[in-house]
């Protein structure tokens, strides 16, 4: 009787305990930063929590909209901005899981709240009470003492409940919210197959003789991806988010190749129940209706006249025009690369799967440089503590101190404290640097915890990349190219932790997409800097610095394959604004057929070169926030390559220079127009020569 008592006793505290256990979301985190407690979540809080997050925003919102005081800015806008923390903190959280440590029941949730979620949001942007709210305050904008940065966001809140669809009858509004709903469910249902069929598409490899070429570290890591998939005494290729896959360098075996290739290609393209073009056709369809809804001739005109290229036309010119000096180029190395393979009586004709195999040997012929040479001397833990992060102490003053008790999401991802110029704590940053099967392809940088000076809070920014794990006691050895992915995301990071506005909506990267990428691709610049490479680039072995002529022979090949690498972006980016460019009403298109006419069209369709990613598996563009924005990556490029140039004439990397580009750049999201920061900065607008230059498709003067 005892024993039973002390059984059903310990059940019915646990059952107690269970059901007291408090939701983690409904009070702000107790650690430092306001930092995700991931030993306290569980994936059951997250529905609950964004439910009542919706709930307690919506009380917020109508509570501002029915004030009977008169509109003003603090208590319409600076209350907007005050609202929804219980959503935003849940967002934040929910929205990183799913796209980088998602499981069935993430996905289940996800799936379920999407629509949900796109209804919440058109309900406040088409609130006809809060948007004559906000339409009084904008009218009164210029009579109402408001400083620089309230009259920009007074500016910023009306344009947006515009493009919302605030003005719109009801009948129209209804069409735009259902419109909005089936997008955030095809979006959604995108993710999901892309995954699961990216996972699925990975090569398995049964004769270890076929990974002839690999290193050790690859096949090692090929191993154990075929551990985790319980496939043992075989190997697997996992893949990456791009079309071209990293190891297609390295294997000597052309079949491999070509099926390694081809999984990649195929990806969402190949019927069953992961295909996604049915679902991408839709998107375009779908996005087209809403522009025309919304008074725009087609989804690009809507998108970009709210950036800096302000029209289809603008982003379309600085593409196109770069076409023909990029294709020449490119066809230029597809002959030297057809010449090796006669050479070598190879006996057929340049196909995609062999151009990055045969690129590594024309390197190697004209440089002397093979990725071989390079990765011992890039080790993942050196790059990051003695590259990435000297960099940033040199230019800003910043220091990093990693911290080992603060639960994480997934054992792979460390966080580090990161300390101001003055010694004051700054923000939380934590990486998550390693492929797994539940994580999406790709890098990318958001925040846990956004700054936000009308709540007091700190950023805490994680970064996202999709390197390859090494098996246990191996060393993560990486590519140059791995080397400027981290430096990029860093540099967004830096973005993130340097602001410093009072208003969220236009804190941290909250910036016009065709700028956002600036920060980023400007902190690449620095991974090559003498005296930051001097510090990273040691033998994993044995420490010893990277000799000065392989140095140089990285320094040289600098504008190596550039024709191929400029054509798969420009590809890739006039493939996403004619998709974007279609006009309503819009058939459903055959999308094989509509993405090669397209790349005939635009004189970028080379057999040799595919887009870096094909329609199907084009993510950027279907899933994230690049529908119409993807050429943003090049307009951006124009301005960092200028504003580095900047930092050439005018003494490099100094901690003088760095502090002027926080103080004028980094730290001011996106709280003013950001050609005027620019501008101001710069001293001028950006020149495209410095872009033309760094491509190796202008000379320079060095």
């Amino acid at each position: 009787m005892l024993v039973l008592c002390l059984i059903v006793c310990a059940t019915a505290q646990a059952a107690t305990a269970k059901s007291a256990r408090k939701n983690p979301f409904f009070s702000p985190s107790p650690l430092p930063f306001q930092a995700p407690p991931f030993d306290k979540i569980r994936d059951s809080d997250f529905k609950p929590a964004l439910e009542a997050g919706m709930k307690q925003r919506l009380a917020e919102i109508d509570r501002i909209a029915k004030n009977p005081a008169a509109p003003s800015f603090a208590n319409t806008i600076e209350a907007m901005e005050r609202s929804g923390a219980l959503l935003t903190r849940v967002r934040r959280v929910f929205d990183a899981l799913t796209g980088s440590n998602t499981n069935p029941a993430l996905q289940k949730i996800d799936a379920e709240m999407a629509p949900k979620l796109s209804a919440h949001n058109d309900s406040i942007y088409m609130n006809p009470k809060l948007f004559a709210r906000v339409k009084s305050i904008y009218a009164k904008r210029d009579a109402s003492g408001l400083d620089a940065q309230q009259k920009f966001l007074v500016e910023r809140y009306y344009r947006d409940f515009v493009r919302a669809g605030a003005e719109l009858n009801d009948a129209d509004k209804a069409k735009l919210r259902k419109l909005n709903e089936e997008e955030s469910t095809l979006r959604t249902e995108f993710r999901k197959k892309l995954l699961a069929d990216t996972t699925e598409s990975a090569i398995v490899i049964s004769d270890r003789a076929e990974l002839a070429g690999l290193s050790d570290s690859d096949i090692a890591a090929a191993a154990q991806e075929a551990k985790d998939r319980k496939l043992d005494g075989k190997w697997v290729l996992a893949l990456q988010n791009t079309t071209q896959q990293p190891l297609l360098s390295s294997l000597q075996n052309r079949s491999v190749r070509e099926r390694l290739f081809k999984a990649s290609v195929q990806r969402g393209n190949h019927g069953g129940p992961n295909d996604t073009t049915a679902t991408v056709a839709r998107l375009a369809q779908l996005r087209a209706e809403k522009a025309k809804l919304l008074g725009y001739p087609s989804w690009d005109a809507y998108v970009l006249s709210d950036v800096m290229a302000k029209t289809p036309e603008n982003a379309f010119k600085l593409l196109t025009d770069l076409v023909p000096a990029a294709t020449a180029r490119a066809r230029d190395e597809a002959a030297k690369i057809q010449k090796v393979i006669d050479a070598e009586n190879g006996g057929f004709k340049l196909e995609p799967w062999d151009w990055e195999y045969y690129a590594e040997k024309v390197r190697k012929a004209e440089y002397d440089l093979d990725e071989s040479q390079v990765k011992p001397y890039f080790e993942l833990n050196r790059v990051i503590n003695d590259g990435v992060f000297f960099a940033a102490n040199k230019l800003y003053g910043i220091t990093f101190k990693e911290r080992h008790d603060l639960p994480v999401y997934n054992p792979d991802v460390r966080v580090w404290e990161v300390y101001d110029y003055n010694g004051k704590p700054l923000a939380l940053f934590y990486g998550d640097y390693f492929a797994r099967s539940n994580k999406n392809g790709g890098a990318w940088m958001d925040n846990f915890v956004d700054q936000n000076a009308l709540a007091g809070t700190k950023p805490v920014v994680f970064n996202v990349t999709n390197f390859t794990k090494p098996a246990p006691g191996q060393p993560a050895l990486i590519s140059y190219d791995d080397v400027s992915t981290l430096f990029h995301e860093f540099g967004h990071a830096l973005h993130g932790m340097f602001s410093k506005t009072k208003y969220p909506l236009v804190a941290n990267t909250n910036t016009p997409r065709d700028f956002v990428e600036f920060p980023s691709q400007f902190n690449e610049h620095w991974a090559l800097e003498p005296s930051v490479l001097a510090n990273y680039a040691k033998h994993y072995k044995t420490g010893e610095p990277m000799p000065k002529e392989l140095v140089e022979k990285i320094r040289k090949s600098r504008t190596f394959n550039q024709g191929y690498d400029t054509t798969e972006i420009l590809a890739a980016s006039l493939l996403d604004l004619a998709w974007h460019d279609m006009t309503a009403p819009a058939p459903l298109e055959d999308v094989n057929k509509f993405e090669a006419a397209a790349l005939e069209r635009f004189k970028v369709a080379m057999h040799e070169v595919p887009p870096r990613y094909h329609t199907t598996y084009f993510s950027h563009i279907w899933d994230n926030s690049y529908s119409a924005g993807y050429y943003s990556y090049t307009w951006s490029e124009l301005i960092d390559d200028d504003a580095y140039y900047w930092f050439k004439e005018h003494g490099g990397m100094t901690r003088e220079n760095g502090q002027r580009f926080r103080d004028m750049i980094l730290s001011r999201g996106g709280s003013e127009d950001v050609a005027a920061m620019y501008r101001n900065f710069r001293g001028r607008d950006p020149i495209v020569e410095p872009l033309l230059i760094e491509r190796g498709l202008k000379p320079g003067n060095e």
